[in-house]
């Protein structure tokens, strides 16, 4: 069984991979969309996981990037879609052990991209 919690934030960042003049170079945002997905087996009440716990543990990524320079926070140096799901992870498994997917998500192009853990623990 899976269980998942959705949360939004506006940030920006730069892409200086693309070369200058290139307009990811420039410093531009995003709303961003983030899934993160948990799974495992009800207990003996019926849940996975406590739903409010699962929201204060989600809140302190929010709050890490909602309204910053994504650039500025350390491991986010380059803020691609892959970089921010392999972020979310590293910084929700320990809180999360039933972590099985980050999705984020930049609905306004149509992007998004999911981690699904992996065997070299990122």
């Amino acid at each position: 069984m899976q269980l998942t919690r959705d949360f939004t934030f506006d940030a920006a960042h730069h892409l200086g991979q693309y070369g200058e003049g290139h307009a990811n170079a420039r410093l531009h945002g995003h709303s961003f969309r983030a899934r993160i997905t948990i799974e495992g087996q009800p207990d003996e009440n019926g849940r996975i996981v406590d739903f409010e716990q699962f929201g204060k543990v989600i809140d302190t990524v929010r709050d890490a990037l909602d309204h910053h320079l994504l650039n500025e926070i350390e491991g986010l140096e380059v803020p691609t879609l892959e970089n921010l799901c392999l972020w979310l992870w590293s910084r929700l498994h320990g809180d999360l052990p039933q972590l099985c997917a980050v999705d984020v998500y930049r609905d306004s192009l149509g992007q998004s991209c999911r981690y699904q853990g992996s065997q070299h623990g990122r």
